[in-house]
């Protein structure tokens, strides 16, 4: 464990070290352009930001309990298999949590997400950038393209401003932002790799676009 982590602590100062020197060897000019392509996402991380929220979900899971007893077995070594009680059946109950991310999509509290995010959950919460949570509807949902519209009850929201999908390009920058793992707001950055993909055997639509931006658990429904 302690050279597995060496080694990634030595990786880490490489890169450190390595970064410099290899901008130091670009011109002038093409470190300012570099630069201005870095302030372009930082750009576009805060604009949309405040767009994107955090989804939880609470589903209660019910299922037929009988408790097992130790007599079963020992009369059933004298009686066979004729043996065949009938304890009393208690129904029991657990809490199904999960969670996972949307965008808002209107200043009066519309939220598109993923279907499969609230899907049959009892209860909705929906969190923003500034902290403030609330309680959420479902307005409608759509099984098969994996789209659910979440309404809150809330004013001038900051509404994330959508893009054209028929101009995407193959090779074009793309961020996802959302909420992996419940670890709170996550940016990552990746690139169109493909588009107009099917996805057989799951949905009768086609013509997805296709991104190697990390996507994690929890990131479903964000931007």
């Amino acid at each position: 464990m302690i050279r597995r982590s060496t080694r990634w602590i030595v990786g880490l100062v490489l890169i450190a070290l390595i970064s410099p020197i290899a901008l130091a060897q670009l011109t002038e000019e093409e470190q300012q352009t570099l630069w201005q392509a870095n302030q372009i996402f930082i750009k576009v991380a805060h604009m949309v930001k405040p767009s994107v929220v955090n989804i939880r979900t609470e589903k209660i899971i019910r299922a037929p309990y009988a408790p097992f007893s130790f007599f079963d077995e020992f009369f059933r070594e004298f009686f066979g298999e004729e043996w065949s009680p009938q304890p009393p059946r208690r129904e029991q109950e657990f809490i199904q949590k999960s969670l996972g991310s949307g965008v808002i999509v209107s200043e009066n509290g519309y939220i598109l997400t993923n279907n499969h995010v609230i899907k049959d959950a009892d209860k909705i919460w929906v969190s923003l950038l500034d902290n403030r949570k609330f309680r959420a509807k479902v307005v409608g949902t759509d099984p098969e393209t994996d789209v659910a519209v979440l309404k809150i009850k809330a004013k001038d929201l900051p509404v994330i401003k959508m893009g054209d999908s028929d101009k995407v390009q193959e090779g074009e920058w793309v961020l996802a932002i959302g909420n992996p793992f419940g670890l709170g707001f996550t940016i990552t950055a990746g690139i169109i790799s493909a588009k107009e993909r099917s996805l057989k055997g799951l949905t009768k639509y086609g013509s997805f676009i296709q991104t190697d931006a990390a996507i994690n658990p929890g990131n479903s429904g964000g931007a």
